[in-house]
């Protein structure tokens, strides 16, 4: 039998449960992947809300997780063998599990030298980086950019990486206490929402504002996040942990100074397997290289999914969390 976290109702940690079910075989283009590392999202967290609308009406148990590392026990598919080390970050959810059946298109293989718990803690924030900054808004060296939750899971990878690539980054944090975290993710200047007036100390910081500013916070950052931007900025919208931005005019937009927004869905930016593997064959490179060195704050077993989601919704959390399975194959 196959162990999995599921839920049969939406709600608060505790709607999580451990329960089995049957392993079947996997079918025609799917890999049977025995589980290494299983990464924690804060998307994750939405999906046990029921926040996720296209969730709602899906059968029950529901198990949740879309990023996994692990090895290939079964191929149906040419391009992979049993052996094989595999990292996903896709829907359908399920990777809350000790095995699964998925998709091998939608899997990439990992390079030797990369840690399986490693990339688990930062394959889906590492993509989304790489999707954010090359692909929605390619910041170029010596450019300003501003990111809020600097000392978050993404936060935390954009410091380093776009560090490594010249760009002269400004991080955003919701506390005094994660701004030395951010600071030593590679952000330039770190200014601290409720204490410092950011959007000034970036216009003056920057001499006039940023190129381009990357905010998944929403409601709560969204004034302060446009009147960061210099002339012909460009603000790019990614999540909405503190509520969906307020309607707006275009025409605020032109009087701004020609700005531009733009919101980003992971999906639709790694939506063919040649977009997949080109962002995740840029975030190995770094990975090995060291311009990303991803921040594992702690690992947990399987079973406890549900402690893992109250440490994410703490708000104290300053690198990722990773479930381990019952054994690792050999």
């Amino acid at each position: 039998m196959n162990r999995m976290i599921g839920l049969y109702r939406f709600g608060g940690p505790e709607v999580l449960e451990l329960m089995e079910g049957p392993e079947v075989p996997p079918a025609r283009g799917e890999l049977r992947i025995v589980h290494t590392a299983i990464g924690v999202n804060f998307t994750d967290v939405h999906g046990r809300r029921g926040e996720h609308k296209d969730l709602l009406d899906l059968p029950k148990p529901l198990v949740l997780g879309m990023e996994a590392v692990g090895i290939v026990e079964r191929s149906e598919d040419p391009r992979f063998v049993p052996g094989d080390r595999v990292a996903y970050a896709s829907r359908p959810l399920g990777a809350y599990a000790d095995t699964r059946n998925f998709a091998a298109e939608r899997c990439v293989k990992l390079p030797a030298g990369l840690a399986d718990e490693a990339v688990a803690a930062c394959f889906l924030k590492g993509l989304t980086v790489q999707i954010l900054t090359r692909r929605v808004f390619d910041v170029k060296e010596g450019m300003w950019a501003v990111f809020h939750s600097a000392a978050g899971g993404v936060g935390s990878v954009a410091g380093q990486w776009l560090r490594a690539r010249g760009v002269r980054a400004i991080g955003i944090v919701g506390s005094e206490e994660k701004a030395p975290i951010a600071k030593e993710s590679g952000y330039e200047a770190v200014f601290v929402r409720g204490r410092d007036d950011w959007p000034a100390r970036v216009r003056e910081l920057t001499g006039g504002g940023a190129s381009v500013v990357y905010d998944p916070v929403g409601q709560a950052t969204w004034d302060g996040s446009i009147a960061c931007l210099a002339r012909r900025g460009h603000l790019v919208c990614f999540g909405n942990s503190s509520g969906l931005v307020p309607p707006f005019s275009v025409n605020m937009l032109r009087d701004r100074g020609s700005l531009s927004v733009t919101w980003a869905r992971f999906g639709d930016y790694v939506g063919t397997r040649a977009e997949l593997e080109a962002s995740a064959r840029e975030l190995f490179d770094a990975l090995q290289q060291g311009a990303v060195r991803p921040k594992l704050q702690r690992t947990l077993p399987l079973e406890q999914a549900a402690d893992a989601h109250r440490l994410l919704e703490s708000g104290q959390t300053t690198g990722s969390l990773v479930l381990t399975p019952r054994a690792k194959p050999h």
